[in-house]
């Protein structure tokens, strides 16, 4: 492993701006697979990954993926597995309210005994992917560089870093976040909205084991979730008018507490917190293109979307996946990489699965977070099927799962 130094490091086939899950994950994947790879890493050296207090919900393609990298026994004993999901529709109801749930049962049977997924400390997964990151051979990390710049060739890409340093790299991938400095540089446009909502979240220990399972209700303000962690907690996401969310993040915790059970504990049990509780906005931001010269966007540099059914991550995961199939079968039929034509591929694959989760969980957040009659009746003729249809009910558990013949070969 390089860590961060004046000299400037030696070409390479791959220069990944960003290392957060997605930027982290594709380094080691790529290295593994025989590029050479440089991993641009803006984070202090100093920082501290236990800090980040989130929990992702890695679906079974995605947790493939991770496997591959080998961070499997870093992360042993910090998981949860995910049995099932359960989403509820809330308001009023003339004959109670209809609901979905999915399983492992309604998914082919994996061969490891691979549950729907597995929730994932957030500070956990960072930590193995760094420390897998420093030991995969021809792969150069640099901690600490931030990128400031780049211009592009028929060759490369040149990068330029704060520091004053150059990197040259066959191809270039920006995973460096929702305000890509990469993105911007090229001058690839977004588009989006606000949603005029804040989540507040969460982790909390419950009156009553969660068996694993998902289970999300949906409100007239908006949908409230719980996603089982170790023991009988969970991490909580209620999504709010903007403005409230971080009004009650700012709360004392006994008054946290008071809220949540007079809104929820039918629901869910009864809440007690279990850590610092935080709150951000809610935004759908997509990238109008997913490639530009000699360069490709992953996860949250190519789209931000509603974390209603925690796609948001998995997404970048397939992106992961889908490049380094892309960049390998380059190599093996003697193209470049980096070219156009190349990038085109990654783009085709990935832009319609992107933008079609994008629209729909905003269309989900639309039609189910309001009280009215004609649509409370249409949703839940639409959960009824959805529960009751097993064909309906193990497409929508493969779509939800990452768990489809069509996925790039490290999620299959």
């Amino acid at each position: 492993m390089s860590q961060t130094r004046l000299a400037p490091p030696g070409p390479c086939e791959l220069a990944v701006i960003g290392a957060g899950p997605v930027g982290t994950s594709l380094a080691i994947l790529a290295a593994q697979a025989g590029f050479t790879v440089t991993l641009i890493d803006g984070r202090p050296s100093t920082d501290e990954n236990s800090t980040d207090t989130r929990t992702f919900a890695v679906v079974r393609g995605s947790w493939r993926l991770l496997m591959a990298t080998g961070i499997g026994p870093e992360l042993a004993g910090q998981t949860t597995p995910l049995n099932g999901l359960d989403a509820e529709d809330g308001g009023t109801h003339w004959f109670g309210a209809p609901h979905a749930a999915f399983s492992a049962e309604d998914l082919d049977r994996d061969p490891n005994g691979e549950p729907l997924g597995q929730m994932v400390p957030a500070g956990a997964l960072q930590a193995a992917l760094d420390r897998q990151t420093a030991e995969v051979p021809g792969l150069t990390w640099l901690r600490g560089a931030r990128f400031s710049g780049m211009t592009t060739g028929p060759a490369g890409a040149e990068i330029s870093l704060e520091d004053g340093r150059m990197v040259r790299a066959g191809l270039v991938a920006a995973c460096d976040g929702i305000h890509s400095a990469v993105r911007n540089s090229l001058g690839l446009r977004t588009e989006g909205r606000s949603y005029g909502k804040s989540v507040f979240a969460a982790d909390v220990t419950l009156s009553r084991p969660h068996h694993g399972i998902a289970r999300q209700l949906f409100t007239p303000e908006g949908p409230f979730a719980t996603l089982p962690l170790p023991g009988d907690r969970a991490n909580l996401a209620w999504y709010m008018k903007a403005g409230a969310a971080e009004t009650l993040a700012k709360l004392p915790k006994n008054q946290i507490e008071a809220e949540l059970n007079a809104r929820f504990a039918d629901f869910a049990g009864e809440m007690r917190m279990d850590g610092p509780p935080l709150s951000y906005p809610l935004v759908m931001q997509i990238a109008e293109k997913m490639v530009g010269p000699r360069t490709a966007l992953l996860g949250d540099a190519a789209r931000r979307i509603n974390p209603l059914a925690g796609q948001g991550l998995n997404l970048g995961f397939k992106d992961v996946g889908a490049l380094v199939d892309v960049m390998t079968s380059a190599r093996e039929t003697g193209l470049d990489p980096g070219s156009d034509t190349v990038l085109a591929q990654y783009q085709d694959w990935r832009r319609f699965d992107a933008a079609a989760t994008a629209m729909g969980m905003d269309l989900i957040d639309r039609a189910f977070s309001n009280d009215n009659g004609l649509l409370k009746g249409l949703r839940g003729l639409a959960l009824t099927a959805a529960n009751r249809i097993a064909p309906l009910r193990r497409a929508l558990a493969r779509q939800a799962s990452a768990d489809q013949a069509h996925l790039p070969s490290l999620m299959r």
